[in-house]
């Protein structure tokens, strides 16, 4: 998704509040035709949007009052991944949730190869009000780029490549962290992780936390094996921790849906769970309370996360002033019998 998006379709918002000599949450009101802007304010912003030539699309299709009635959900990810893991289901059950009785329609985008162009034209073209951006990898200038021509986003994740796009996302690192001190609590002594993907914030988070909480002990930070978030690349990587150092105790899995693959590689070896190594998952979706046996894990409200992105964006359409930056919800250790 992220091949073709260098293009920088216009003027930001923020070039259209400096001429108009206004607020950016002014022009946004402005925009998308809310009330509560002064007529001498109103007219302001249209001078400005026309002698910079910001957004035309979009500007033309606001400023006539039309607006779309829906947002899109756009998820950086494979047709085939998104379908296979359950955290994108909780996620969409959430955003579904916050629209229940708003009359405002789901437009759903997964990433297609070379799409970056079409995908961002589509999105500026009038068809939606504002996007909400899941799981980006690496410096992904999408966000930016949809935040550059005034449309509204929120993104689901800390973005690496940082910036100004308001975000939401779980407290990935002290979640990690809280569950290497539970494993040290329980005495163990050679924990190793399998990590998410090093070009995701979320993966790069919660091996921060597993770091945080060894070194706290002075335990090494040897045993790590980067992974895709799915069970054969769990399974992979349980394998190859095991090759170096066939006596670990305790392994922090960065996603339930990895730690499947783990188990089943720790059962096949003949490790007894927990006894001989104690495992620790992420996310706490189904697979964690279906898996043999079951798994204890750092739990996050996946809808909740949902939720919380919907609101914050709806917020956004509707004018609201003094928003959150960032929210960043709390997580929680679930304990079940493999730890």
């Amino acid at each position: 998704m992220t091949e073709g998006r260098s293009r920088r379709p216009g003027p930001r918002i923020e070039e259209v509040a400096r001429v108009a000599g206004v607020s950016k949450s002014t022009v946004s009101r402005v925009i998308n035709g809310e009330k509560y802007v002064s007529e001498r304010s109103r007219q302001a912003v249209h001078r400005a949007i026309a002698m910079l030539g910001y957004s035309p699309n979009h500007a033309a299709r606001t400023l006539a009052g039309s607006k779309a009635n829906a947002i899109a959900l756009v998820i950086s990810e494979q047709g085939s991944r998104v379908l296979a893991d359950p955290f994108f289901a909780g996620v969409l059950r959430g955003v579904h949730a916050e629209l229940a009785g708003r009359h405002v329609q789901l437009l759903l985008m997964m990433n297609q190869p070379l799409d970056g162009e079409d995908q961002i034209a589509y999105l500026t073209g009038g068809h939606v009000d504002g996007a909400l951006v899941v799981s980006l990898h690496g410096e992904d200038p999408l966000p930016r780029t949809l935040h550059e021509t005034g449309l509204p986003i929120v993104v689901g994740g800390r973005p690496l490549a940082g910036g100004s796009v308001p975000f939401v996302d779980a407290d990935n690192f002290n979640g990690a962290l809280g569950a290497v001190r539970f494993l040290i609590s329980l005495g163990r002594e050679k924990i190793a992780t399998i990590a998410g993907p090093v070009d995701m914030a979320v993966g790069m988070d919660r091996l921060s936390g597993w770091r945080c909480g060894l070194a706290e002990h002075g335990m090494p930070v040897d045993l790590v094996v980067h992974s895709d978030f799915t069970p054969d690349s769990g399974a992979l990587a349980m394998e190859e921790l095991l090759r170096r150092a066939p006596d670990l105790d305790a392994v922090f899995v960065a996603a339930d849906i990895m730690a499947l693959g783990a188990l089943r590689v720790l059962q096949e070896r003949g490790y007894k769970i927990p006894d001989d190594v104690a495992v620790v998952g992420f996310d706490d979706s189904v697979l964690a309370s279906t898996a043999v046996p079951p798994l204890t894990t750092v739990r996050q409200d996946v809808e909740g996360f949902g939720r919380a992105l919907t609101w914050r964006l709806l917020a956004e359409l509707a004018g609201e002033e003094k928003l959150p930056q960032s929210m960043l919800l709390p997580t929680s250790l679930v304990r079940r019998s493999s730890a």
